[in-house]
């Protein structure tokens, strides 16, 4: 039986991963996942059957995805590398697919970081990237009471090892052209889950999948970006 909790972690995830999952189809890819930590999202890629490689700063946590990749049996198609943004070209090159989730609102410069990424791909090849969305974040500071950390929201440019940059969906277009990769897809993720009460996805018949449903209807909508918790962009590297 599915529990509560996995019922709101689908819904939130459901976005991503039916765009990686479009990126997917048609044959073996060459996947890495930057500060992929435990895998959460490599081993269901690998259960696809693509190569994956995990680069991630956390000993314990590419301890914690070989145990993982091991009990779902795809530890010969997932490779964990300690590393960071700063050391991709020595993992990898010509790569597929790289999944870079939750990562560049934590780096000091974020243009360094999609120029790295880029560096990586082969022509041809997609970037999913997901990021804090700011209006979001302004949004739910203000209705939690904390009007001053909402209000520095507002301008916030900055971002480092304990504070996340948030960025709008402008932004990131921009920032990722400035790396050379075109935008092919921006997605809402969380438009409405995480204004939700839990106790109404909890106890309510059918509200999780409901809700699932709605966000797959809005998260292209661009009206909706604005209140999303999270961005998504697919971009690609033009072919040679």
């Amino acid at each position: 039986m599915e529990r509560p909790l996995e019922r709101r972690n689908a819904v939130r995830t459901a976005v991503v991963w039916d765009a990686v999952q479009s990126v997917l189809d048609g044959g073996t890819r060459r996947v890495l996942d930057i500060g992929g930590g435990t895998g959460g999202l490599a081993v269901r890629v690998a259960a696809l059957g693509h190569d994956v490689t995990v680069v991630d700063p956390s000993p314990d946590a590419l301890a914690a995805l070989g145990r993982r990749a091991h009990d779902e049996g795809v530890s010969d198609r997932v490779t964990g590398v300690q590393g960071d943004l700063g050391t991709l070209a020595e993992v990898a090159q010509d790569v597929d697919l790289v999944l870079c989730h939750g990562v560049l609102g934590l780096v000091d410069d974020a243009a360094a970081a999609l120029a790295a990424i880029a560096g990586v791909l082969r022509p041809g090849g997609t970037l999913s990237l997901q990021v804090g969305q700011r209006h979001a974040a302004v949004l739910a500071r203000a209705m939690a009471g904390h009007f001053a950390q909402a209000r520095e929201l507002l301008t916030a440019t900055g971002g480092g090892a304990t504070t996340e940059r948030r960025f709008t969906a402008e932004e990131l277009r921009e920032q990722v052209a400035a790396a050379g990769l075109e935008v092919t897809a921006v997605h809402g993720v969380r438009v409405f889950t995480d204004l939700v009460p839990s106790s109404l996805l909890d106890l309510e018949p059918g509200a999780s999948a409901a809700l699932l449903e709605l966000e797959r209807a809005v998260a292209d909508r661009p009206e909706y970006l604005t209140v999303a918790s999270q961005l998504h962009v697919l971009a690609g590297l033009a072919a040679a």
